[in-house]
């Protein structure tokens, strides 16, 4: 006899609640009326025409989470494909601090990255995801993994082949890109937001000067005037401005940030990389680069490094040479990937 059934025959005016009782109407359901479940995410929606070469999904829900804003991003979808085509996923900068998914480094061209890839028949999502302050890693991953999801459970719609997914970021997006293609078997780090299940696994990687190992990283010194007051005003009291540890938390703890590092996640079955960085980066040193080669050859991954000479963070300094740095990364995806 259970606990509840004992307690009924102990006190019989104790209320039967093993069965509705439809005179007490349901408080949670207005008016009696049965109310839908809120929604996880958004279907892609309309595309719209953005040249000749592509049409976008804009504003696309990809995950929403109580207490959070909604996880948003854009979808290019070649115009001219005439079967699935595969797709890369680009992850945008700032430091894990600041930074949008249309935005591009000052010295690409605007929607360069998209449009080349379109071009090439590769289909583009460019995602969100929350900043450090937001939420401390691993949020960050769960977000990317779970806009992986998203794509996969519409592929069909937007004719996209979930088999033929990369990644490619730069700075912190190019540390969270390792991270996608390193841990692709790793169900623990996947989150449980957006849309479940799919892969969120990645068949190669394009990593533009990210970081790979956060307690290796040198300080970072900026010009006292780089941040303005009005843009550290929310900033809690106390919070460091340093990026990796303001990414676990505002912490210094080695564990934390061995735990957001991608050199602590590699294994033989990472995804191919391609890893490009300027050889003078005053802000994430070349070194980043040459750790995670050697965690890659270690175990036996396969990968390439190209080091551009004059590149500083962003590639300034070597502008004249961002036309064949990004004809690079688009070539190598289209090689590991495929094209219709």
């Amino acid at each position: 006899m259970t606990v509840d059934r004992a307690a009924d025959v102990l006190d019989p005016s104790r209320p039967d609640v093993s069965r509705p009782d439809v005179s007490r109407p349901d408080v949670s359901r207005p008016g009696g009326r049965d109310v839908p479940p809120f929604p996880v995410y958004d279907a892609p929606g309309t595309p719209e025409a953005a040249s000749d070469a592509s049409c976008v999904h804009r504003e696309v829900t990809y995950a929403r989470a109580i207490g959070f804003r909604p996880l948003k991003m854009d979808i290019w979808l070649p115009r001219q494909a005439s079967g699935p085509t595969p797709l890369v996923l680009w992850v945008h900068g700032g430091a894990f601090q600041l930074g949008d998914r249309r935005e591009l480094p000052p010295t690409f061209a605007p929607d360069s990255v998209f449009r080349l890839l379109n071009e090439a028949g590769i289909a583009c999502a460019t995602a969100d995801y929350r900043h450090s302050l937001e939420a401390p890693f691993p949020a960050q991953l769960h977000d990317l993994k779970a806009a992986l999801r998203y794509l996969r459970e519409f592929a069909a719609e937007l004719n996209i082949d979930p088999d033929r997914f990369g990644a490619w970021g730069e700075s912190a997006g190019g540390h969270l890109v390792a991270l996608l293609g390193l841990t692709g078997n790793r169900p623990d780090l996947d989150g449980g937001l957006g849309a479940q299940g799919h892969s969120a696994g990645v068949s190669a990687v394009v990593d533009f000067y990210g970081v790979s190992s956060l307690a290796d990283i040198p300080p970072m010194h900026s010009p006292e005037d780089l941040f303005p007051p009005a843009l550290t005003a929310a900033v809690p009291p106390g919070m460091t401005l340093q990026p990796e540890y303001m990414l676990v938390g505002g912490s210094d703890a080695p564990d934390l940030l061995a735990a957001a590092s991608p050199v602590s996640y590699v294994t033989e079955d990472a995804a191919p990389f391609l890893l490009v960085h300027g050889d003078s980066d005053g802000l994430v040193p070349h070194s980043q680069t040459d750790l995670l080669a050697a965690a890659l050859a270690e175990a036996g991954v396969e990968y390439e490094v190209v080091t551009v000479k004059g590149g500083d963070h962003c590639f300034f300094g070597a502008e004249d040479q961002m036309d064949s740095i990004l004809a690079l990364a688009v070539g190598y995806l289209s090689g590991k990937l495929g094209t219709p």
